[in-house]
């Protein structure tokens, strides 16, 4: 008898696997540990190679398979690889991947991700590491940053041959809401991200240029999203010290438990304190205050609501910028203070709620509302005693900020025929209502000396856009999008000696930009994936720029191109190479220092990125980026066309290693060649080459760890300018080059406790 059932049995077997197979194959994919949902999953049917991947919601889906296909293998980098028999799964099934060490096999070449930077920014994080709130954005190949004001201030961003400021052409987000500053008192687009904790960082996504219809202003030279954490494994105290009075203490704490997980629930708060004299001559009494919480639960069986909050504030004192003139006669050392006045105070809290539907044809409904409270208070003195010979040339930039913003997107998967169509509309809105905008000129941070700007702007950029993804096999898929923006702009000047404008009053202005992109994807074979994407965006522009223009010409058009190819030839080697152009119409730029409008004409930018990545054993990984741009002003003459501290050549490299012992450590380089300080190239900001050493020692319950920054105290110029000064016994002004000194060797250890 039980031989007859069992041939029974295995006659059905066949049958009742072509039956599961006449359905839709679709599930939920999730961190064992955590149990919040892995997005990015690699999802194949085996065998043959119909690949998808896991949405927001981890969910994925499969139309109707053939007979022939048996079981869906699932990878995502830092999970264990998963099959799974599609006869032993049913519809929304929950697939939980386990943690294991990451490895560069894991990374997989495939051109339907839409991303392909996905396959570096995928292992760079979790194989590298975060060892600060600085290295976060360098994980990015190609970007430089720069600190003029160690560490209070956003740093200044170098980013494919454009002197990006403080976020002028680069746009930075982090959970979907945007970091960056629009019409801020210091800059276009500033973006001070030190409100972000290193550690809660779980994921970070980036694109060089303008070629996503999602991303609207600011993305010229592309874009950077980080992603925290939705939930984390346990608990971690950590405490730091180091030279120069230099701490910093941190502790993060799941607030629920692995109870709540299983029922789809995550709850915990980070926080961190820091303070530093830093290595300046000036004290600079750095102290920076985060508190960061994120609430995670489902609303309904296919609704997540993921709910948080931050506070940050930060003070100090800066060393300042100082000219090479004062280094040479004598007046102050290399890392000392002509004005022992300068630094400020910021502020800025945040609550952000996303709330994302999954529908059971596989698309996904997202509904995002942020609000972020800020403040900004800045004394700075670049040019001492050039328009003041008596008082000094000292500023203050001072503003008040709240930011509204709402981001909804549709996502749908269908079919057309053998043609699998994605399809994502969206809606973005953005306020930002500005309070008392001011630039002064002061003396010892707070006695007035005269007005120079002082309004309120608020400024509304709305923007819709529709992308469309055709996959028409497995090879070859095709990506369109179009976006429009628009912009309106006020500015009530509340001081009648501003000359830009004809007296007090409300200013108003709009303009607006159709920008269409257009993204090709061919994988060649299992190991390489060829792209070609082009795409029109803009360079926007400070609100007191629009409205002193009255709109005219100051929403200029960048056109950007990449042609480019990912090829792993072996499971432990990864190259990503490209070419990229770069034409901006022109350029109005406010200065925020002198409360100015530059203007500049048209500019084109090419170049070249290579990036490898390398494991010869599962203990040590290298990585090298290697990048190079050249820029120009077209409509100005030959040998004065230079566009002043453009990057031209940039490379950054390391070896990570990471032993069965606990030992880990890296050693890592930070080349950047010299550039034109200026448009004739007569003054030069001088490059560098300094590296940094990581060294821990992890076990499961304690880590104690070394960090060394510049270990062979290089003497280098982190950032320079072009400017013009006039110290206090100088006759003649002098223009040559301002710069802040890089850090000395700097030793910081520290030592960390984990439990649950």
């Amino acid at each position: 008898m039980k031989i007859f059932l069992t041939a029974i049995l295995l006659l059905c077997l066949p049958g009742l696997a072509l039956l599961a197979q006449d359905r839709p194959i679709s599930g939920v994919i999730v961190d064992s540990l955590t149990r919040a949902p892995l997005s990015g999953a690699t999802v194949v049917l085996n065998p043959g190679s119909r690949t998808t991947f896991s949405g927001e919601n981890g969910q994925f889906k499969f139309g109707k398979v053939n007979a022939a296909e048996t079981a869906i293998i699932i990878s995502a980098v830092g999970y264990e690889k998963k099959q799974i028999l599609l006869h032993n799964t049913y519809p929304g099934e929950v697939i939980e991947l386990a943690v294991h060490e990451t490895q560069l096999s894991d990374v997989v070449v495939y051109a339907n991700s839409g991303n392909p930077y996905k396959t570096i920014s995928d292992a760079d994080i979790k194989m590298r590491g975060v060892s600060n709130s600085q290295e976060v954005l360098r994980i990015v190949p190609g970007l430089f940053i720069g600190q003029h004001q160690g560490g209070g201030k956003a740093e200044q961003i170098f980013l494919r041959g454009f002197d990006a400021d403080h976020g002028t052409d680069i746009s930075l987000n982090v959970d979907g809401m945007p970091i960056n500053m629009v019409s801020h008192a210091h800059g276009q687009g500033y973006a001070d991200s030190h409100f972000i904790i290193p550690e809660t960082i779980e994921s970070t996504d980036y694109k060089k240029g303008s070629y996503d219809a999602e991303k609207g202003d600011l993305v010229t030279s592309g874009f950077v999203d980080f992603h925290t954490a939705d939930a984390i494994s346990g608990n971690l105290i950590r405490v730091e010290g180091g030279q120069f009075d230099t701490y910093r203490a941190l502790a993060m704490v799941d607030l629920l438990g692995d109870r709540y997980k299983a029922k789809g629930q995550s709850w915990y708060v980070a926080s961190e304190y820091r303070f530093s004299n830093s290595y300046f001559d000036n004290p600079q009494h750095f102290n920076r205050l985060n508190i960061f919480s994120k609430f995670s639960t489902r609303l309904s069986g296919n609704t997540r609501l993921l709910l948080s909050a931050s506070v940050f504030h930060s003070s100090w004192f800066a060393s300042g910028q100082i000219p090479d003139q004062a280094i040479d006669q004598g007046i102050v050392g290399f890392y000392g203070a002509l004005d022992p006045n300068e630094g400020g105070v910021t502020s800025r809290n945040n609550i952000n709620a996303q709330f994302i539907t999954s529908f059971k044809n596989n698309g996904i409904l997202k509904n995002q509302f942020y609000y972020s409270r800020y403040k900004f208070d800045l004394h700075t003195d670049f040019t001492f005693f050039l328009e003041d010979p008596v008082n000094g040339d000292e500023i203050r930039q001072k503003e008040k900020r709240n930011l509204y913003g709402y981001h909804g997107s549709y996502l749908y998967e269908h079919y057309l025929g053998n043609i699998k169509l994605t399809s994502k509309i969206g809606l973005d809105a953005r306020l930002d209502v500005t309070d008392s905008s001011e630039l002064s000129h002061t003396k010892n941070r707070y006695t007035l000396l005269n007005r120079i700007k002082l309004g309120n702007i608020n400024e509304l950029n709305t923007g819709a856009y529709v992308s469309e993804t055709f996959q028409f096999n497995e090879k070859f898929s095709i990506n369109a999008g179009l976006r429009f923006d628009e912009f309106a702009y006020h500015y009530q000047n509340l001081f009648a000696g501003d000359t830009t404008f004809n007296g007090t009053g409300k200013y108003r202005a709009s303009n607006h930009s159709l920008s269409p992109k257009l993204n090709f994807y061919e994988q060649l074979s299992s190991k390489t994936e060829l792209y070609l994407s082009l795409g029109k965006g803009f360079h926007s522009n400070d609100a007191r720029v629009v409205v002193a223009e009255k709109g005219t010409g100051t929403l200029p058009s960048a056109y950007t191109g990449d042609f480019g190819v990912v090829y792993k030839p072996f499971d432990n080697l990864l190259f990503n190479a490209s070419l990229w152009y770069i034409y901006l119409q022109k350029e109005f730029v406010y200065g925020g220092d002198g409360g100015t409008v530059d203007f500049s004409g048209r500019t084109r930018r090419v170049g070249a990125d290579l990036s490898a990545r390398y494991q010869p054993v599962k203990s040590i990984l290298f990585d090298l980026d290697l990048n190079y741009a050249h820029g120009r002003a077209i409509d100005e003459p030959d040998g004065q066309n230079y566009i002043p501290l453009a990057p031209v050549l940039s490379s950054t490299a390391g070896i990570t290693y990471s032993g069965k012992s606990g030992i880990n450590a890296s050693f890592r380089y930070r080349y950047l060649s010299k550039r034109p300080a200026n448009e004739d190239y007569s003054l030069t900001a001088i490059g560098y080459f300094i590296n940094d050493v990581v060294l821990n020692y992890t076990q499961r319950k304690y880590e104690i760890g070394l960090t060394i920054n510049n270990i062979f105290n290089v003497k280098w110029k982190e950032t320079q300018f072009d400017t013009v000064t006039r110290l206090k016994n100088e006759v003649t002004p002098v223009d040559g080059i301002a710069f802040t000194p890089g850090t000395k060797f700097a030793a910081l250890a520290h030592i960390s406790y984990f439990f649950r």
